[in-house]
């Protein structure tokens, strides 16, 4: 009987021993799943070695959600005024905030000095698009909006291959329909499966609006469809911020009354929390409405970026999910052990409250031992004296 019940404690010690290293290798897995998707933690490269808290908040919307630049403007300002609402101003010479915006401007062929060309998918972007982006730089910069032209184009090494056949090009020359730009930065492909997955095999280019403007305007017939919708490219689909949180949620707070809960935007907007977006209650939460992460109900433009942080949603919701499966053993294991603990003390009170007793007593009677040799020590000692 007793190597029956030692192999079946083994058994239950091998099988919890089990169930926590899984959930240890699940929150690795999707801890590491998370941090692959790096522009959800823009907040924490704004935050550098602030104490203070921050939130970072992405909406998209469709197309005809009349959302552009100046609305971007607009958005900047609201922040800033509920900011200094909240008794939050900036230090002379600090950015209180940080924010970004974009839209896919369509499909173009470029070419250079060479016989090399390359067809791309080119989005134009304003702000501090590349501080959430975080792309790897392999040669070169990213342009700003405070440079005093702006012509730049930054591509990724494919197209940087098809054109000049190497990713060290800066300062070359690019041409899309007549319009002459320069080289600013090569970056590195998407790294991580999802992004592959979301990014497609086409080649990736990055210009700014004015850059757009000049190039998608002119209506011609030789350029891609697209320029013959001139406001086009004056629209924003993708606005990103980052923005101290003076109370918990208040970024995320001040851009939902002003976008999703008003009828302007109603069904053509998507906003994300980014900060709390990986965080394990979130992820179980949406397993719940797991229908509502996969299926895109609202008529939103969602960059690959997003597609790929979205498929990841959809991961770590099952992840952490399992890892919750998981870890119910160890817990239960607790639970009956702590019920079989206690029916023992309950049988065996009145003896264990006899032994301390007795324990008890004998070392009173120990104590007061010590006491009497010590008193009768001094007493010699002080007679001798």
């Amino acid at each position: 009987m007793r190597s029956k019940i030692k192999l079946r404690h083994k058994i239950i010690a091998a099988i919890n021993a089990a169930a926590v290293a899984g959930a240890i290798i699940l929150t690795a897995v999707g801890s590491s799943a998370a941090r692959a998707q790096r522009y959800n933690y823009a907040w924490e490269r704004w935050k550098g070695e602030s104490k203070d808290s921050f939130g970072q908040v992405s909406c998209y919307f469709s197309k005809d959600a009349g959302f552009d630049i100046n609305s971007v403007r607009s958005a900047q300002q609201m922040i800033m005024s509920k900011l200094s609402e909240a008794s939050v101003t900036p230090e002379e010479g600090q950015k209180l905030i940080e924010c970004a915006y974009s839209v896919p401007v369509g499909s173009a062929t470029l070419s250079g000095d060479g016989p090399g060309t390359s067809e791309a998918e080119i989005t134009a972007v304003g702000g501090d698009f590349f501080s959430f982006r975080n792309f790897t730089m392999l040669s070169g910069s990213f342009f700003e909006d405070d440079d005093l032209m702006h012509n730049g184009i930054v591509i990724d090494e494919q197209a940087a291959f098809l054109l000049y056949g190497s990713d060290n090009i800066i300062g070359q020359n690019i041409y899309i329909n007549n319009v002459k730009l320069y080289v600013s930065g090569v970056i590195a492909l998407p790294e991580t499966k999802a992004e592959k997955s979301c990014a497609g095999k086409k080649p990736k280019a990055y210009i700014s609006y004015d850059a757009a403007g000049l190039i998608f305007n002119k209506g011609s017939d030789d350029s891609s469809s697209y320029n013959k919708q001139g406001s086009e490219v004056n629209k924003v689909t993708c606005f990103e911020c980052v923005s101290p949180d003076p109370v918990e949620n208040f970024t995320y707070n001040a851009i939902k009354k002003a976008f999703v809960e008003t009828e302007t935007y109603k069904g053509k907007i998507s906003i994300v929390d980014n900060v709390k977006r990986y965080e394990p209650k979130t992820r179980l939460k949406a397993l719940k409405k797991i229908a509502d992460v996969v299926v895109v109900k609202e008529d939103v433009v969602y960059p690959y970026w997003e597609n790929a942080s979205r498929m990841t949603d959809v991961k770590l919701s099952f992840i952490y999910g399992g890892r919750r499966l998981l870890l119910i053993i160890p817990i239960i294991t607790l639970i009956v052990l702590f019920i079989k603990a206690l029916r023992l003390y309950n049988r065996k009170k009145a003896g264990l409250k006899k032994a301390f007793a007795d324990y008890m007593s004998v070392k009173w009677s120990e104590f007061k031992n010590k006491l009497s040799k010590r008193d009768k020590q001094t007493a010699e000692k002080e007679s001798q004296s």
